[in-house]
């Protein structure tokens, strides 16, 4: 197995494991932890597709690329599933918030996420033929779970985050931000490991700052509330049914099975 030809990404790919189970820990074993099945669902397609992303890159490094191919078809179900499990998290997120009256301090990063997750998914097949590309951006999702997983982990186990009680709410944007700024760090490296086809992972790091953007766009105008609202009163089931539906049709679109994808010395995974 040639491991060290994608080292770099197996590194990547190993943090966002780690950081995914630190993120994921509170809920599962914190004090206050009562994981539901919007959660279970969430977790088991997170590590589901991060294992896909590490399967293809595995098969890619051992040269069997008619089984990365063969496997990668899997995408056409996994991908769907996995957009569908951010769309319920979130509609399930904004009704919660609404109940409680507290709002939802993250409304627009998971409204935005995962429509920037299918995005990703979706331009990934629609560059199948350039193989550095297609794994690229397929390995580019893999960013969005490390910019949530990080911030989920620095306020539950790093002290200077933690939130202990009002006075130190600000800590909420404090991790954010940390958060967003390790992303684009780890993105930009991608970029000079290799320029032509890095860019989809400083891509993918740079949505939680764009997505921060539009929250301050939002908020300046009142529109987080009708937007909670709206996201909030939305039918979990057809939120759920409908994305799946939206992103298996676009998939289909871009010829799935379409010509061999042009060979290229380095590949990420597809």
């Amino acid at each position: 197995m040639n491991f060290n030809r994608y080292l770099f990404e197996y590194v990547f790919l190993a943090a966002v494991f780690v950081l995914s189970v630190a993120g994921f820990w509170n809920i599962y074993a914190g004090e206050d932890a009562a994981p539901n099945g919007f959660h279970h669902l969430h977790v088991v397609t997170n590590f589901i597709w991060l294992s896909l992303l590490l399967w293809q890159l595995s098969l890619i490094g051992t040269n069997q690329h008619a089984t990365h191919r063969k496997v990668g078809l899997s995408v056409l179900f996994f991908g769907p599933l996995l957009v569908a499990s951010a769309a319920l998290l979130s509609v399930h997120s904004a009704h919660k918030g609404l109940v409680s009256g507290r709002g939802d301090f993250l409304i627009v990063q998971n409204v935005m996420v995962t429509l920037e997750l299918g995005l990703l998914i979706l331009l990934a097949f629609v560059l199948k033929k350039w193989r550095k590309l297609h794994g690229a951006f397929l390995l580019s999702t893999a960013m969005l779970f490390m910019g949530i997983a990080l911030f989920f982990a620095l306020i539950g186990f790093v002290p200077a985050f933690r939130i202990e009680g009002p006075e130190t709410f600000y800590r909420f944007e404090t991790a954010a931000t940390t958060g967003r700024y390790v992303c684009l760090v780890v993105g930009f490296l991608f970029l000079v490991r290799d320029p032509r086809n890095g860019w989809p992972l400083l891509l993918a790091s740079s949505f939680f700052s764009v997505n921060e953007l539009i929250r301050s766009f939002l908020e300046a105008r009142e529109l987080i509330q009708p937007l909670t609202e709206f996201v909030g009163s939305m039918n979990p089931l057809l939120a759920f049914s409908g994305s799946f539906a939206a992103v298996l049709v676009l998939l289909a679109a871009t010829g799935i099975r379409g010509a061999r994808p042009i060979a290229s010395p380095r590949q990420a995974p597809a």
